[in-house]
């Protein structure tokens, strides 16, 4: 996240991090670690962008911190957005990733390093694309859903909101609101294979 900011040329205050030794704080790059997130009094007209895997952890930060203090997206200058594409506030395109003609990225979404949105794609608010996974054209997820590393989903399928795919899954169908999927083809966690 910081190299996406600053190759972007958007000035680094400080990170906050709920690990007890924050690893930006020990690079020596001088990067202030601001503490606990939600404890952190921010400069005047400083922004936020909420960079956090952990998607509950993010819905836990979303929920107390101002939405008017949100930054707008930041793009990695080694990620490629296509023509028409609308990215929400406090989005991250990070280095490598490809976003392709007319799709749609909702709020605080992450698109992870070489990750795919192909055209048409609409995302939700709090998605999580892990590195290396791929999106075919026309696929919908829904809010607050982690599609997990190199995990691919099939063109026109539809990703429920509060999912979970799986790392290396491949979704050929569409998967319902709060479910857990893996595998190839992708199953429900639990279901027989």
């Amino acid at each position: 996240m910081l190299d996406a900011c600053r190759a972007a040329g958007i000035p680094v205050l400080g990170v906050a991090d709920d690990a007890p030794a924050c690893p930006v704080a020990r690079s020596g790059d001088g990067v202030a670690w601001l503490g606990r997130p939600g404890a952190t009094d921010l400069p005047p007209g400083a922004g936020l962008i909420l960079a956090v895997g952990d998607l509950s952890a993010r819905r836990r930060l979303l929920a107390v911190l101002d939405p008017a203090r949100v930054a707008p997206p930041v793009v990695h200058p080694a990620a490629v957005i296509g023509s028409e594409v609308v990215l929400g506030d406090g989005c991250v395109v990070m280095p490598g990733a490809i976003v392709n003609r007319g799709a749609f990225v909702g709020d605080h979404a992450i698109i992870n390093t070489r990750a795919v949105v192909e055209h048409d794609c609409v995302l939700g608010v709090n998605v999580h694309l892990a590195p290396g996974s791929v999106l075919g054209g026309s696929v919908r997820v829904g809010d607050d859903t982690l599609i997990g590393i190199h995990a691919s989903v099939l063109p026109g399928v539809r990703v429920g909101r509060g999912c979970t795919v799986g790392a290396g899954a491949v979704v050929t169908g569409d998967v319902p609101d709060g479910t857990t999927v893996v595998g190839v083809p992708a199953r429900p966690v639990g279901a027989a294979v």
